[in-house]
């Protein structure tokens, strides 16, 4: 996948999963990267489970992203709770 395919399966499904995981995005930079690691993620998760992996701009590459950006933000958010309560 070429620079601008990454940037917009990154802002798709870093938008996508920040709404599903906090109900408000992260912002729109934050979305990208988000998504863009989500891509990374899902895509290494998928591709071991046998499933296939995010090949470029279209509905199971994105749909593999989300679930990854899902994955990354929950994880974050414990990260980061547990950080706050333990200050």
């Amino acid at each position: 996948m070429g620079l601008l395919s990454w940037l917009l399966v990154g802002l798709i499904a870093g938008f996508i999963g920040s709404k599903i995981v906090n109900r408000a995005g992260e912002g729109l930079v934050r979305d990208v990267l988000l998504g863009i690691l989500g891509a990374i993620v899902g895509g290494a998760i998928f591709s071991r489970l046998g499933f296939g992996s995010v090949t470029g701009v279209n509905l199971p590459s994105i749909v593999i992203a989300i679930i990854g950006a899902i994955i990354v933000l929950v994880v974050y958010h414990a990260v980061i709770g547990q950080k706050r309560a333990a200050a």
